[in-house]
């Protein structure tokens, strides 16, 4: 039975790769039994119908996978966010951040927009110095092209999502890697301060260096759903250096005391807008786990 990628979705069709061509797929009603789904990424046995369509009849094991944005089998996630335009929105971008770790993808956060800085007190350096020193791998672009021969590198012989808050400038970055511009962009909202969602799908796209990317449907807000009260710390990784000292067994660093954690933000060793952005995603978490029981 022949195998290939599904590298784009569509409604209930799926279109995949194989031997240098695509294949419009149906899942076979199996699928829906098990209540799963194949996601653009999965690697797929498939039935062929006719020379252009066919039937997948199966799903190979998943090495990763996305629910936001619904996709398996990446090797890195391209957390895009602009400085203004919208501007910079730090308490998202942690958000992002948990959902990645959590999917034990390694994230990249690429800053746009440098070029339309209007605020001079906004330091950028700052935060790029922040998210450096905790270990993430941050690059700066602009439209003169400043970042984008090392976001090339980075993207090579990998499969890279491209993912952010809509309006960052996802779908115009990727054009500048691309060959011959084919994605849809818009201009922002003044009045809303965001973009329209211009990527209405997700599918994956051949860079000619070697690698694939996905353009992926924008949105402006995750929910933490899967994600425990006392896990969430193992998703902010400067907090593993502490995470065990605590005095009680089970401390959830935030009201606790003996809390290694917030000993660390004290002494300036861990950012305290971090753990300030770890409180608030804690508090509603619990309002998720309480809501349950309402």
């Amino acid at each position: 039975m022949p195998e290939g990628q599904i590298v784009r979705g569509l409604s209930s069709f799926y279109y995949v790769e194989a031997n240098n061509q695509v294949l419009e797929c149906k899942a076979r009603g199996i699928f829906k039994l098990r209540k799963e789904a194949p996601l653009v990424g999965d690697y797929v046995t498939f039935e062929i119908v006719n020379e252009k369509q066919g039937l997948i009849s199966a799903i190979k094991p998943r090495k990763s996978e996305l629910l936001r944005p619904p996709i398996s089998n990446v090797d890195q996630v391209i957390l895009v966010f602009s400085v203004e335009e919208p501007k910079f929105n730090q308490q998202l971008l942690d958000k992002f951040l948990v959902h990645v770790e959590k999917a034990n993808i390694k994230p990249i956060i690429c800053l746009t927009k440098n070029d339309l800085r209007a605020d001079q007190d906004f330091a950028i350096e700052a935060v790029q110095e922040l998210y450096q020193g905790i270990g993430y791998h941050v690059i700066k672009t602009d439209i003169s092209g400043q970042g984008l021969t090392q976001l090339r590198e980075l993207l090579k012989d990998r499969i890279s999502v491209f993912a952010g808050q809509s309006g960052v400038g996802k779908s115009t970055l990727l054009n500048s890697l691309l060959p011959s511009p084919i994605l849809e962009t818009a201009a922002i909202s003044i009045k809303l301060g965001r973009g329209k969602h211009t990527t209405r799908e997700t599918q994956l796209i051949h860079l000619i260096g070697g690698g694939m990317v996905a353009d992926t449907p924008g949105f402006s807000q995750l929910d933490f759903q899967g994600i425990m009260p006392d896990e969430l710390g193992q998703y902010f990784i400067e907090f593993s250096k502490w995470l065990g000292k605590c005095r009680f067994r089970g401390c959830q660093h935030n009201n606790e005391p003996g809390c290694a954690i917030k000993e660390a933000v004290k002494t300036n060793e861990i950012a305290s807008l971090r753990y300030q952005h770890y409180q608030e995603f804690l508090e509603e978490i619990k309002e998720r786990e309480q809501n349950k029981w309402r």
